[in-house]
């Protein structure tokens, strides 16, 4: 390179500081008091699996560029090093590299690799068997579904599988953390990683959900930090349109859990947000059954009926009861929070991933003879009744 070309812009701001103080930690994951010269204490966020466990007085290296832009998920410096005290050489089994050619770029087992033990079964799987699967564009509709599919039947298998449209790490999420006990495990699939199962693909991801974990029901969404730039098409929720027809190619059963509000200040998220217009009525090809909670306000329940209106025949609208969902929402195990607000003030939209949660359970008996040709329930109940 000639000495005159100009110096690559740099995309990563980078600072040294000492750590303070050390705070919570769950699965992967320490917070810490890092203090920057010039620039007082920053919150910080290490995973040990990677950097090793920060002391108080370690210097270490951050990355603070999400933490300057004010970004609500990204509201950590991130610990990239500590320089002085580096950990041990992994000794862990696996060859596949996810984060892949980054700075942070990280070894892990898939399931899908020719050494483990189950090679041999995802090799030879093809096919989810009827499988319900609800799908979801954000990280925070993750504990309304599978409230609402263990409030219907409390003994069914849920495996919950991460995509990496959002964060890429599974420790990053303390709504995974605080819903361990309730899930049969958690999947990380293409450059996420840190589930219990990792795999190369969301098909190979979903396939270990049933083959491998067991589960009767599967959950899809992406990690924490759903991307977006108030354009039709420039949001990382698109991908729960391919989600969907990733469950139609191998034989499950697709629901959609639609983004509802009437609390969100932005006009193109209230009623059906335009995210799930976009990502299931023009990206899923397969068709998906497309879940609205009755119980609704008169108001907010016929908008929602219009907007879903000029849904493509392939996709089913199905309105479903809400009996007891408000009560088990109330009680979860973790905050219920989505873009700031929490619950009930964004009622409607942890209802309708309840919902959708539900509906997917009640299909679990029907899988092998009551599905369409194009994977969506064959019949679906009208819309009558959705006011509160």
């Amino acid at each position: 390179m000639s000495s005159s070309a100009a110096a690559p812009v740099s995309r990563i701001r980078w600072r040294r500081g000492e750590v303070t103080a050390t705070g919570r930690s769950w699965r992967d994951a320490l917070e810490l008091t890092v203090q920057v010269e010039g620039e007082g204490d920053l919150s910080a966020l290490a995973y040990p699996s990677l950097v090793g466990v920060p002391e108080v007085g370690d210097q270490v290296l951050l990355n603070t560029t999400a933490l300057a832009q004010g970004l609500g998920t990204g509201g950590y410096a991130l610990v990239v090093a500590v320089p002085d005290r580096l950990p041990p050489d992994p000794e862990g089994p696996g060859h596949l590299v996810k984060a892949r050619y980054t700075p942070m770029q990280v070894m892990v087992q898939g399931v899908d690799e020719q050494d483990t033990e189950h090679h041999a079964a995802i090799a030879a799987a093809d096919d989810l068997g009827g499988m319900p699967v609800v799908v979801a564009d954000l990280h925070s509709a993750l504990p309304a579904v599978l409230i609402g599919m263990l409030a219907t039947d409390p003994d069914l298998k849920v495996a919950y599988v991460m995509t990496d449209g959002g964060a890429l790490p599974a420790a990053f999420s303390r709504t995974v953390t605080g819903l361990r006990s309730s899930l049969a495990g958690v999947v990380t699939v293409g450059q996420a990683y840190g589930g219990d199962v990792e795999a190369v693909t969301l098909h190979t991801g979903l396939l270990a959900a049933k083959h491998v974990l067991g589960a009767d029901l599967a959950i899809v969404t992406q990690g924490p930090g759903n991307l977006g730039t108030g354009t039709p098409w420039g949001f990382s929720g698109v991908a729960a349109g391919e989600a969907c027809n990733a469950v139609s190619v191998l034989g499950g059963v697709p629901v959609g859990a639609l983004r509802i509000s009437d609390a969100d200040p932005r006009e193109r998220h209230r009623g059906v947000s335009h995210h799930s217009l976009t990502a299931f009525g023009r990206v899923a090809l397969g068709g998906v059954a497309l879940v609205a909670p009755r119980g609704l306000s008169s108001e907010l329940g016929g908008q929602v009926g219009e907007d879903l209106a000029g849904q493509p025949e392939r996709n089913v609208v199905v309105w479903v009861d809400t009996d007891g969902l408000d009560t088990a929402l109330g009680l979860s195990p973790v905050p219920l929070r989505t873009m700031g607000r929490g619950y009930p003030e964004e009622r409607a939209y942890f209802l309708a991933a309840a919902a959708a949660g539900r509906y997917a359970a009640l299909q679990i008996p029907l899988a092998d003879d009551a599905t369409a040709g194009d994977g969506a329930p064959a019949e679906a109940a009208a819309p009558e009744g959705t006011g509160s």
